[in-house]
């Protein structure tokens, strides 16, 4: 394992997160507004690029590759030449696309934590993670997806929902 998060920790993480959005989409009519502008941030997408960088940098730095481990440095030269490739030639929707690359990098720490976890609530967390790889791939590859999806308002009653009870059983059984 890469990471070693306890599951205690993602359910509070994931759970605060889902709540934060769920009550700034609802108790906040002007939210949708105010977040229309972030698909063509190109400062926000600098910003959420950088980390994603710096989050693979590390990663392809310090895990095990076994066979594969001829590839490091190759991998670790083209990660920053990529980078710039991307900020580049990459105008459109880049903080669209650089949100779903961290959606995606941020779902294997959620996983791992429910890895080999015997209740049957941790699929809470999981079932979370691999809506955060759906997301990240649609997010990736039709970036545009997200304009539409910052208005429905269904969208944040249900991870206003979700969120209460991941943080439920959170403090009832992790």
């Amino acid at each position: 394992m890469i990471y070693e998060p306890s599951l205690h920790t993602a359910g509070i993480i994931v759970s605060a997160f889902l709540i934060l959005i769920g009550l700034l989409g609802l108790l906040k009519p002007d939210f949708p507004s105010l977040v229309q502008r972030f698909p063509r941030s190109r400062v926000a997408g600098v910003i959420l690029l950088t980390v994603c960088l710096l989050w693979t940098f590390w990663l392809v730095a310090t895990i095990q590759m076994g066979e594969f481990s001829s590839f490091r440095r190759p991998l670790l030269i083209a990660l920053p030449i990529g980078y710039v490739l991307v900020l580049r030639f990459v105008d459109e929707f880049l903080a669209v696309r650089a949100l779903g690359i961290l959606c995606l990098l941020a779902a294997e720490p959620l996983l791992d934590a429910a890895f080999l976890r015997y209740e049957t609530s941790r699929l809470l967390i999981t079932v979370f993670a691999y809506l955060l790889i759906v997301a990240g791939l649609f997010w990736v590859a039709i970036p545009y997806v997200l304009r539409d999806q910052i208005n429905w308002r269904c969208l944040h009653a249900l991870a206003l929902i979700y969120g209460g009870v991941i943080l439920t059983f959170t403090f009832r059984q992790y």
